[in-house]
């Protein structure tokens, strides 16, 4: 049995944060059913064709559920979600703020009609404050949460490469869901949730905005290095290869002396003998060890490195890791269906001993759409009805 397995998810949801949300669920046993707009669906179906013709963003969040398409403002479609409605254990949703009240679905409302109803609404700022109405793209949010101002070099402010504001919502939206359902096993009631991207990266950001506030600095940005911890970060070798280098403490530093750059002086040198005395003087030490690195193939650093228990990384491209040694020999990869045909796909990343994740097909736009109909007991003259009408 699947942990979720004999639970119901109905999900009015867009682009990343709530389907990466849903994603999780299904990949637990939860059944998850997506409405989508008829004809267009989830504008995040549309972002590139990379996979097999197929959106990227689409395909890595979307697997394992069912497609219904239906108009939610049309007044004959909500007899429809109104039945989806009573047989969820979730509803969870992430249009515009107030999109769900003018549609006749306020929180207030389904908490009242679906007392069992865990309801969870995820949005940009949250649901009051005078950013509620404002626009938050993943983009725009980085930058509100001050993540851009730490991230990127010296003179050029940069935003993180993946959806970091979307995905940090999303899963404080995946436990929350999780803690709800714990809970509405001891009352019998449902929840209200509310995750808003702002305050979920806010989180991430702890430590640079404690440094910041109580420090009275800004953290310098620094592209791939630490801003106070050195040498942390990339360094060139022979040839165009970058290798990383991350160091903790002083052991590790006498280590790398002896061991990586073959010079014990360098541990007790009165400019390097401390990690703030590193740091401070981070543009000499960087001179001597990429001198030293000059001479050395990449393979032949991280040798180095990893005979002196140096941590290290490999600057890997995307199709390096997708290539992975450590994933491969893990068994990570399972196949999954497409309309487009099978492509890999990781498994998640908690493993659960006896429990192998659902890793179902990724819907075509409104797949299930007569199917789900049928099962809520509509005739295929209702459902052909429905389709003239484009309510579906």
């Amino acid at each position: 049995m699947k942990p979720l397995e004999g639970i119901t998810v109905l999900s009015v949801e867009q682009a990343i944060a709530v389907p990466f949300t849903t994603r999780q669920l299904a990949d637990l046993g939860a059944r998850v059913i997506k409405v989508e707009r008829p004809e267009t669906g989830d504008f995040a179906r549309h972002y590139d064709k990379s996979v097999n013709g197929m959106s990227s963003h689409f395909v890595w969040t979307n697997r394992s559920k069912e497609s219904i398409t239906l108009d939610l403002k049309a007044e004959k479609s909500k007899a429809v979600f109104e039945s989806l409605l009573e047989e969820a254990d979730i509803f969870i949703q992430n249009l515009a703020p107030g999109a769900m009240e003018r549609l006749g679905y306020g929180t207030e409302d389904l908490h009242h009609k679906f007392p069992e109803l865990i309801i969870c609404n995820l949005s940009g700022y949250g649901d009051y404050g005078p950013y509620r109405n404002k626009k938050a793209y993943d983009l725009l949010v980085q930058c509100e949460a001050g993540l851009v101002s730490i991230t990127g070099g010296e003179d050029t402010p940069s935003k993180v490469g993946v959806s970091i504001g979307d995905i940090a919502a999303g899963m404080y939206m995946y436990s929350g869901i999780l803690t709800a359902l714990l809970l509405r096993s001891h009352t019998g009631k449902g929840q209200v949730i509310e995750v808003s991207m702002l305050e979920a990266l806010g989180e991430w950001m702890g430590y640079p905005m404690y440094y910041a506030a109580y420090g009275g600095e800004e953290p310098r940005r620094l592209g791939a290095s630490h801003s106070t911890i050195y040498p942390y970060g990339p360094f060139r070798c022979s040839g165009s290869d970058t290798v990383f280098v991350g160091l903790q403490n002083e052991r590790e530093w006498v280590k790398f002396c002896e061991q990586v750059l073959l010079d014990d002086s360098l541990a007790t040198d009165n400019r390097f003998d401390s990690n703030a005395k590193r740091s401070q003087n981070r543009g000499e030490l960087r001179v001597i060890i990429e001198y030293v690195f000059s001479t050395l193939s990449s393979e032949e650093v991280l040798q180095r490195l990893d005979g002196g228990k140096i941590a290290n990384a490999k600057l890997n491209t995307m199709r390096e890791f997708f290539n992975h040694p450590q994933l491969q020999a893990r068994d990570r990869w399972r196949d999954v269906e497409t309309s487009a045909g099978v492509v890999q796909a990781l498994l998640p990343p908690v493993n659960i001993k006896g429990v192998e994740s659902v890793m179902g097909s990724v819907p075509d736009l409104g797949e299930h759409t007569d199917q789900i109909l049928r099962d809520l007991g509509y005739s295929k003259e209702e459902i052909d009805g429905f389709r003239s009408e484009n309510l579906i």
